[in-house]
């Protein structure tokens, strides 16, 4: 849904995005609803303790990159960039933290292994295109 005045990023000169048009932010917020789905199923110690932390790494991916998204310098947007993959990583720690506690089951690590080895390749890949690029506000009707 376009919005007056809404934030789209151009890349070389000629993809005008949203930031949901991004790819490496939507695949961060599917990261965060499995990690989300998964904690709901925990008993209440393990969602208090690693669960918690778990979620807030996980939301903290996307969130960065939205926040960095609407800063108006690209050196701004590249340095929330770096912070969302400091999040990934932490997400990584809680699940392997998880896993050890028999808290993940085989399906469910099958599924968050392909995106946690997918975003870091995405978030480098943005962080590399924001070198090429302008966030402009989107001219209304």
């Amino acid at each position: 849904m376009d919005k007056i005045g809404e934030r789209r990023l151009v890349l070389n000169g000629m993809a005008h995005l949203k930031l949901d048009e991004l790819v490496v932010y939507r695949r961060s917020e599917e990261l965060a609803d499995h990690c989300w789905n998964l904690v709901w199923a925990w008993d209440s110690f393990a969602r208090e303790t690693v669960g918690r932390q778990l979620i807030r790494a996980a939301d903290s991916i996307g969130a960065n990159i939205a926040e960095g998204f609407g800063r108006a310098s690209t050196a701004d947007n590249q340095r929330f960039v770096r912070i969302a993959r400091g999040s990934l990583y932490e997400v990584r720690h809680f699940l392997r933290r998880a896993d050890a506690r028999g808290l993940v089951g085989e399906r469910e690590k099958k599924r968050l292994r392909e995106i946690t080895c997918e975003l870091p390749r995405l978030l480098n890949g943005y962080l590399r295109s924001l070198k090429c690029a302008s966030v402009v506000a989107e001219q209304g009707p």
